[in-house]
């Protein structure tokens, strides 16, 4: 008769226990702060998981949230990574978003054109980013990403790129530099062996100018033909944004004659050839057009002042086109 009264009332302290905990399971969360963020590390348990999150105000007990993940199998699956979470939250759903590293995410876009020092200035004004390229010049700021090159201008590809909250700025950059690697690695592959450019990357700085040149994206192309043109005879490139690049923040937004009558490696107009760097980052559109440019006879171009570019093929030509869009 004992023991079955000791069976019972164990059976009953098991199943009140199991009650308590799928209450438990499935209650609210108390948190300190709504939405409540909190940054689980790499190899994490899912008891120290539930540690650093009662750091950061998600008031879950470690004991039971781990005690719950290992019974369900689920506790070596925890991703790391910065999460989010607001009011209503349970220990189920903070196990389901944990295991499906449903991290909280933020944003960075490279613009098309884009010059290192406006990269740079974008990386530091994003509050979601771990500013660790800070105080860093461009050098050291290659040497940290790996490369090899002296100059940063011109090697991170332009696009959006969604990091994990309180990524580094690094993270950002590294892979903005591996995508160009990539996307200039493919368009050299492809390129037309015509080409009066002999590395991958002369190509870069070639479409740098493509890119800075373009108004429109029509007229990619067509520019990059004249650029190659002009290559192939040993013409002057006297391209605008080179010289403009060259003179640094000495620019006031006017380009005055002396300007391109003062000799720098970036003018363009004293200078036969590319530049030394590229000019800024160019797009897939404009590595396309600069590795290959349709077949043409043109040699110069002038801004319709509509975006777009009118094509000549002798100086006669242009002199007229400039005269029409330019001095009128």
């Amino acid at each position: 008769m004992r023991l079955k009264t000791l069976f019972l009332l164990l059976l009953v302290v098991v199943l009140g226990t199991g009650a308590g905990a799928a209450w438990w399971w499935q209650q609210p969360i108390d948190l300190a702060a709504t939405p409540a963020e909190f940054r689980i590390a790499n190899g994490s348990s899912a008891k120290s998981a539930a540690l650093q999150m009662r750091e950061a105000g998600v008031n879950v007990s470690p004991t039971l949230f781990a005690w719950a993940a290992r019974a369900l199998g689920r506790a070596g699956q925890i991703k790391a990574g910065s999460y989010e979470v607001g009011q209503g939250i349970t220990p189920a759903s903070l196990l389901d978003k944990l295991t499906r590293g449903d991290v909280s995410q933020s944003s960075l876009t490279i613009v098309e054109g884009w010059t290192f020092r406006q990269i740079r200035a974008a990386l530091a004004s994003n509050t979601e980013l771990e500013h660790d390229t800070q105080g860093l010049s461009d050098e050291e700021v290659l040497a940290q990403l790996g490369s090899e090159n002296k100059a940063a201008e011109g090697l991170f590809m332009p696009d959006t790129y969604l990091f994990d909250k309180h990524s580094k700025e690094s993270d950002v950059l590294r892979r903005a530099y591996m995508a160009m690697q990539k996307q200039l690695d493919l368009a050299w592959a492809g390129r037309d062996e015509k080409l009066p450019i002999r590395t991958p990357y002369e190509a870069l700085i070639l479409a740098s100018l493509v890119e800075k040149e373009s108004g429109v994206a029509s007229d990619r192309a067509m520019i990059a033909s004249v650029f190659a043109n002009r290559l192939r005879k040993g013409m002057l490139l006297q391209t605008d944004p080179s010289v403009i690049y060259g003179l640094g923040e000495r620019f006031d937004g006017n380009l005055r004659k002396r300007d391109l009558l003062a000799d720098t490696p970036y003018n363009t107009y004293t200078r036969v050839g590319l530049p030394p760097t590229p000019i800024a980052a160019p797009g897939r559109d404009a590595l396309a057009a600069a590795l290959n440019p349709p077949s043409s006879n043109y040699l110069y171009f002038v801004a319709r002042g509509d975006g777009s570019s009118e094509f000549s093929s002798d100086l006669a030509a242009h002199n007229r086109a400039v005269a029409r869009f330019q001095k009128r």
